[in-house]
C-alpha cells in the first residue's frame, strides 16, 4: 500500500470516526496519527469531554479488539496483565490473559491507579509483551494504549512517572466545544433518538498494520531531521526547563511527522509537519522549573514558543499531492 492509498483510507476512517466525536477535527486527526506513527496516545482533559467515546470509536471504525479498564486505587497489575490460575480439572496453572490482550486498550482514569499498577503496562507499551511468572507473551499486532487523565483533580490520584509519560507518543487536549458546536451535537443526539451514533467498520487489524508500513515509506530529508534535533535540543536548553525532552521524544516527532504526511498524502515530510507536532510529541515529556508552577506557566505554551523561535529549515518539496 502507497503513502497516498493509506492516507486516503485513514481519512475516510477520521470523517467516519467524526459522525461520532461532534466537533474535534484536530484531536481526531493527532489520535490517528498516534495510530499510525505506531505510538500510544494520552488524552488528558476534564471530565465529559468524549475521551471514552473517542476511544471506542477508533476502534469501532478501524475493526480492533476493544477493551476499557476503569484504572481504581485498589486496581492490581494482575487485573492489567492478567495472571496464572490453578486448574482443578486439568491439575496445572493456567494462564487467563488480561484485557491488555487487545488491539486498542483504554486505560481510563490512569492517574487513579498507584504507580505499581501504571507500570504494569510499561512492558506492555514499550515492547508489545507482557512478561508474567517468567512467560513472555506477545500482545495482538496493532497494540494501541489510548489513556485518558483529568489534568485538574489532585485527591486521589497519582501523577504519572517521567518513564512511563515518555511511553506515550503524544498527549491530546481535546478542549469544550464552541456554542455552534454544542448546539449541534444536542440536535444530533435528539434527532437520532439514541444514545450514541452507530458506526460502520471500514478498516481491519491487517490494514492498519498496512498503513503504518506506508509511513515507513515517507522521506524526510536531513535538513528536517536536523530541525527534528534542534527543537528537542532547544527543550533542554531553555531557561523555564529543568528536564528536556529525552531522544525519544525526537524519535517520536519524526515518525508523527510521517504520519502526518500519509495522512496528507504526501510521500515525504515538510517543515510544517514538525512544527506543528512539536506541542503533542514535546510538551509531556518536559519538566518546568519549580518557580513557574505557581505562575501557571504550562509546558504547552513553552514549546510552543520554541516551536516559533527555532530557525525553520527552507524546502522546495512543499506541494500537496494532487486530490
Amino acid at each position: 500500500m502507497t503513502p497516498r492509498e493509506a492516507g486516503e483510507r485513514a481519512g475516510a476512517v477520521l470523517r467516519e470516526v467524526g459522525r461520532a466525536v461532534v466537533g474535534k477535527s484536530d484531536a481526531l486527526e493527532l489520535v490517528m496519527l498516534g495510530v499510525l506513527a505506531r505510538g500510544h496516545v494520552l488524552v488528558e482533559d476534564l471530565p465529559g469531554l468524549g475521551k471514552t467515546l473517542l476511544a471506542r470509536s477508533f476502534a469501532t471504525a478501524l475493526g480492533l479488539d476493544f477493551r476499557r479498564i476503569q484504572f481504581t486505587p485498589d486496581l492490581l497489575p494482575s487485573d492489567v496483565t492478567g495472571a496464572s490460575l490453578y486448574d482443578q480439572r486439568g491439575g496445572e496453572m493456567v494462564f487467563h490473559p488480561g484485557p491488555v490482550f487487545a488491539h486498542l486498550l483504554l486505560a481510563d482514569e490512569i492517574n487513579r491507579t498507584p504507580p505499581k499498577t501504571q507500570a504494569a503496562l510499561l512492558e506492555a507499551m514499550a515492547e508489545s509483551q507482557v512478561t508474567v511468572d517468567g512467560a513472555t507473551r506477545p500482545l495482538p499486532d496493532p497494540f494501541l494504549v489510548i489513556a485518558t487523565a483529568n489534568p485538574v483533580e489532585y485527591e486521589g490520584t497519582y501523577s504519572l512517572p517521567e518513564a512511563q509519560l515518555d511511553r506515550f507518543q503524544l498527549r491530546v487536549r481535546m478542549g469544550y466545544l464552541t456554542s455552534a458546536q454544542e448546539l449541534a451535537m444536542l440536535r444530533s443526539r435528539v434527532e437520532r433518538a439514541a444514545p450514541e451514533t452507530v458506526l460502520d467498520t471500514l478498516a481491519s487489524p491487517a490494514e492498519v498494520v498496512a498503513w503504518r508500513d506506508a509511513v515507513e515509506r515517507v522521506e524526510i530529508d536531513d535538513d528536517l531531521l536536523a530541525y527534528a534535533v534542534a527543537l528537542v535540543n532547544a527543550t533542554r536548553d531553555h531557561p523555564q526547563i529543568s528536564i528536556g525532552a529525552s531522544p525519544r521524544g525526537g524519535l517520536a516527532l519524526v515518525q508523527l511527522a510521517r504520519a502526518r504526511a500519509v495522512l496528507e498524502r504526501r510521500d515525504f515530510v515538510i517543515p510544517e509537519d514538525l512544527k506543528i507536532l512539536a506541542v503533542p510529541a514535546l510538551a509531556h515529556r518536559v519538566s518546568l522549573r519549580p518557580e513557574l508552577w505557581v505562575r501557571e506557566v504550562s509546558t504547552d505554551a513553552v514549546v510552543r514558543e520554541i516551536a516559533g523561535t527555532v530557525p525553520t529549515p527552507a524546502t522546495r518539496r512543499t506541494e500537496p499531492v494532487p486530490s
